[in-house]
């Protein structure tokens, strides 16, 4: 039974972890919660016999922990940041859609901005399109995405899923992986969420024009907002490897059949772009490099400002889009 040695310990390590992150309040508890179940499986696994036996006494505490990480309910009622302190509701009346908390802050930093929440209206028989934006922090391999559905009369709805923090809570990669933030559905004007990211933080925004028929971009629009609707009532986790911001979008797409084969790269999404080109999702005539270099509109939207023409002016000579009206 070698073989299982190598998942046995990573299933302790991360049941132990677990205990850790999500255990008691008390950090002091919690590490001895932690320090004591990985020691009682190691004991179990070097003094038990048959050797069975101690498999089936350390995968049953293994089991034990997980039937009880899984049963931590996720809330809606903790002291929220600003910015995420209100869910978005949205009523959907055939091709009519309202929408409340549209997010559209004037942020001067993470943590000083203008709060301004609004109701919007749209038509769904009015889209012109749907984009995605594609955004980098910092490493090349992994980046935050941004959908955007752009409509004829009005400006574009940006829905970004991100974690939802608490006051004083950051964000960390590891927290990430167990139930330390609830998920979070900002939708949100663009001058808010992506201006955000290029004139605030200093970020890197590349926004691709995804070639999807109409229907579908429709299609994928009410998912989001029955998603938003439902984590309104029901809150949700956000899980860095099965619930975030590019792997909620292919559950979207898998949700009205348009979803693609897995690809290692939806994970590392920083190459994401990379791999809707070979699959023709993005333009695909001009060579990657250079489709890609064009479409950095981090220097345009910080020219743009606060201008009321904020997505028009950030979508100029972009390849792929159709011709500015």
């Amino acid at each position: 039974m070698w073989f299982i040695a190598p998942f046995l310990v990573l299933a302790i390590a991360w049941s132990a972890a677990a205990l850790w992150f999500d255990g008691p309040a008390s950090r002091s508890a919690a590490g001895v919660t932690a320090a004591a179940f990985a020691i009682a499986c190691i004991a179990m696994l070097a003094l038990l016999r048959p050797r069975r036996r101690a498999l089936l006494a350390t995968t049953a505490a293994i089991a034990a922990v997980v039937g009880w990480w899984l049963a931590i309910p996720a809330r809606n009622d903790r002291d929220w940041m600003g910015d995420v302190e209100r869910p978005a509701i949205a009523t959907i009346d055939g091709s009519q859609v309202t929408i409340e908390n549209v997010r559209n802050f004037e942020f001067r930093s993470d943590t000083d901005f203008t709060e301004q929440w609004e109701t919007r209206h749209y038509d769904l028989d009015d889209r012109r399109g749907i984009d995605l934006a594609l955004i980098f922090w910092g490493p090349t391999l992994i980046a935050h995405t941004i959908v955007s559905w752009e409509f004829e009369n009005g400006p574009p709805l940006a829905i970004s899923i991100e974690t939802r923090k608490e006051q004083g809570e950051e964000y960390s990669a590891v927290r990430g992986f167990f139930r330390q933030y609830e998920l979070y559905y900002v939708v949100a004007d663009e001058r808010d969420v992506l201006r955000v990211r290029t004139n605030v933080r200093g970020e890197q925004v590349f926004l691709y024009r995804i070639q999807m028929p109409l229907p579908n971009a429709r299609a994928l629009l009410l998912d989001y907002l029955r998603e938003v609707n439902e984590i309104a009532e029901h809150p949700r986790w956000y899980n860095a490897f099965s619930h975030n911001c590019t792997t909620s979008i292919r559950n979207h797409m898998h949700q009205i059949g348009a979803g693609g084969a897995w690809d290692w790269r939806i994970l590392a999404n920083g190459r994401l772009d990379e791999l809707l080109y070979e699959r023709g999702t993005i333009d695909t005539t001009l060579p990657f490099a250079e489709m890609r270099a064009r479409s950095d509109v981090t220097d345009n939207a910080r020219a743009a400002g606060a201008d009321p023409a904020f997505s028009r002016r950030i979508r100029e000579g972009l390849p792929g889009f159709p011709a500015a009206r």
